[in-house]
């Protein structure tokens, strides 16, 4: 028999409920979207009429499969993804703003996360506010519109591996493969050329225990990182742009009513050299 005493709670976009715990059995005192932001960093699903946007903070340190400690300030992976598949099926919700600011962590989790965003059939749009660090700048470019703050900065930098490492050529191999996954993602969602995001990575001399590159604001823009410098406006203006252009697509589809004129006949041909 299960125990009466044991409450599961599955966080969702679907749900506006708060979790029972011990100190609140009935959950009544919270109201849910306080809850969502002290639990997850995140507001509810808007009401109808309210927004068509769902806004997804990612910040402090990714957590990966390690869970890291409690004085860190984190996003969680397993949090996010149920987030972004819930923001894909919920029909009321026609975009999503991903606001940015975290110093990196896990690669495969934060890998997981980009490739995520940008798998979304619904349109996406990044801001980096304050930093977008090391996996970050995958999580940055995988949207269709990627904004910076002009203040904010970009630390390019090789992956790392903690804890201990076993001193054989296969671990390095490993690691470059790893590394190889960041960079394809990187130049396949931006503007900026692999040769020039491995340039930017490898720098010495500019971090003082590390090698790579810190890029602030319109640096990003002009390397090709990032699509433009601008604030929580202007990202907002994008978004609904797409958000129209997307409707606007949908409504002149084959099978949605519209016409589609017949392809031009081109004449035979009557031989000759081509």
């Amino acid at each position: 028999m299960p125990d009466p005493n044991i409450h599961l709670y599955q966080p969702s976009l679907h749900q506006n409920e708060t979790p029972p715990d011990g100190n609140n059995p009935s959950g009544a005192n919270t109201p849910p979207p306080v809850e969502n932001i002290q639990q997850l960093g995140t507001a509810s699903t808007p009401s109808p009429g309210e927004s068509n946007i769902y806004c997804l903070n990612i910040i402090g340190q990714i957590e990966g499969h390690i869970v890291l400690p409690p004085q860190n300030k984190t996003t969680k992976y397993e949090h996010v993804i149920p987030q972004l598949v819930a923001a894909e099926q919920n029909a009321k919700i026609e975009g999503v703003l991903i606001i940015l600011n975290t110093v990196g962590g896990d690669v495969e989790a934060g890998l997981a996360i980009a490739e995520m965003i940008a798998s979304m059939s619904k349109p996406t749009v990044t801001l980096v506010l304050g930093g977008g660090h090391s996996i970050g700048v995958p999580i940055a470019v995988a949207s269709q519109m990627s904004l910076i703050a002009e203040t904010a900065t970009m630390t390019i930098h090789p992956i790392r591996l903690t804890g201990l490492v076993i001193g054989v050529p296969q671990t390095f191999e490993y690691l470059d493969k790893m590394q190889e996954r960041v960079v394809r993602f990187v130049t396949s969602h931006s503007r900026v050329s692999e040769h020039k995001f491995k340039e930017l990575m490898f720098t010495t001399g500019e971090l003082t225990r590390d090698i790579g590159t810190t890029v602030i604001g319109h640096d990003a823009v002009r390397y090709g990182l990032i699509d433009e410098v601008g604030g929580v406006g202007a990202a907002l203006r994008h978004l609904n742009r797409l958000i129209d252009e997307r409707k606007l697509n949908n409504k002149t589809a084959p099978g949605n009513g519209a016409t589609m004129q017949p392809p031009v006949q081109q004449p035979p041909y009557e031989g000759g050299q081509v």
